[in-house]
Order: C-alpha cells, then sequence, then structure tokens
C-alpha cells in the first residue's frame, strides 16, 4: 500500500497529496451544528488507498484509515474524486454513470459531497 501511496495517478496526484488536498479543503469548513456524518473513501486503482471522513461534535476529521461504523462508503478512482472535489464532476451524474458508487446510506454521500465545496 506504501508504494501505492506514493505514485502519481492519471490526475497527478497521489494518494497522499490527495489527503492533503481533502484535508485542506476541510479546514475552510464551518462543520458547527452539522449532524454526525462517518464516510468512509476507497480510492481504486494502483494509485488509491482508502480513508474517512468524520464530522463529529462541529470539528471534521481526516484519517487514511477504515471506518467500521460509517454512514456509508464512496468508491471510485482517484482522477474522478480529484475532479468531484474540484466541482468538475457532478456528483449525482457521476452515480448514475458507475463512476461513483455508494454502500449505505447515499443521503448521507450526497451531504459529504456537500460538505466540501
Amino acid at each position: 500500500m506504501e508504494k501505492a501511496r506514493m505514485r502519481k495517478g492519471k490526475c497527478g496526484m497521489t494518494f497522499n497529496e490527495m489527503l492533503a488536498k481533502i484535508r485542506g479543503l476541510a479546514e475552510k469548513v464551518d462543520a458547527s451544528g452539522r449532524d454526525f456524518l462517518a464516510v468512509q473513501i476507497n480510492l481504486t486503482g494502483s494509485d488509491g488507498g482508502v480513508f474517512y471522513v468524520e464530522v463529529k461534535d462541529g470539528r471534521i476529521n481526516i484519517e487514511p484509515y477504515e471506518y467500521n461504523d460509517r454512514n456509508c462508503a464512496i468508491t471510485m478512482d482517484l482522477t474522478s474524486f480529484n475532479k468531484l472535489v474540484d466541482g468538475k464532476l457532478d456528483p449525482v451524474l457521476a452515480f448514475t454513470t458507475g463512476k461513483l458508487k455508494v454502500d449505505g446510506d447515499v443521503g448521507k454521500a450526497l451531504e459529504f459531497s456537500k460538505l466540501l465545496k
């Protein structure tokens, strides 16, 4: 897994760089008053990895681990996820075309997609 985290994907970004990008975006989000949310992100491919985003007590935590008691898991490749985060890929379109798969609460997955905008 460590080699995969250092390998750049088609989007020109490594897994660790994506993790840093998500953490940077999360720092700008006001999570106060938000309901509990735990989403695991599974990035597929040789450049992928797993991390979770947890919103709890007005804070956002992002860690490179699996989250067993999650609301949902989102699975997609690193390039598509980067486009999603950058607002260049609509989450509903990605879901309907199979670029984004959700295991669990689809409503929570949509809530997550709005969180980092």
